[in-house]
């Protein structure tokens, strides 16, 4: 299962990349939100995890063009940030929100919680 990461940080990269691969995930990482989107577009991840404060489009604002667009809307959407933004991340249509610090287990148990409730969903629509 593929998982999209904005993360700049080649260190933090590695070790999400560490943890994520070993809960059989496939990872890939981009830098910005525009990137974000246009991976997004083009592989169709089952997550999408991102920073809400990125580079070029600001988490809030890929979450809500990845929910408002019917070829993507019902990839699921991570998002976290050291700010106190839960309410905006859910106003932008996010799965979930996280504040930083992330534990990586933490993070790994959220994510197949996450994926649980979206294939529980999938399966209750005719």
């Amino acid at each position: 299962m593929l998982v999209l990461v904005v993360e700049r940080n080649p260190i933090v990269q590695r070790v999400e990349k560490f943890f994520l691969e070993q809960a059989g995930y496939t990872v890939e990482f981009v830098g910005d939100g525009v990137s974000a989107l246009a991976r997004t577009k083009e592989l169709h991840p089952a997550i999408v995890i991102s920073e809400i404060l990125v580079p070029k489009m600001d988490g809030l604002t890929l979450c809500r063009k990845l929910k408002s667009d019917p070829q993507t809307r019902a990839i699921i959407v991570l998002l976290f940030s050291h700010l106190l933004a839960e309410d905006r991340a859910t106003e932008a249509g996010a799965d979930a929100f996280l504040i930083k610090p992330i534990d990586d287990r933490s993070l790994v148990d959220i994510l197949n919680k996450l994926i649980t409730k979206h294939e529980a969903s999938l399966r209750r629509e005719p």
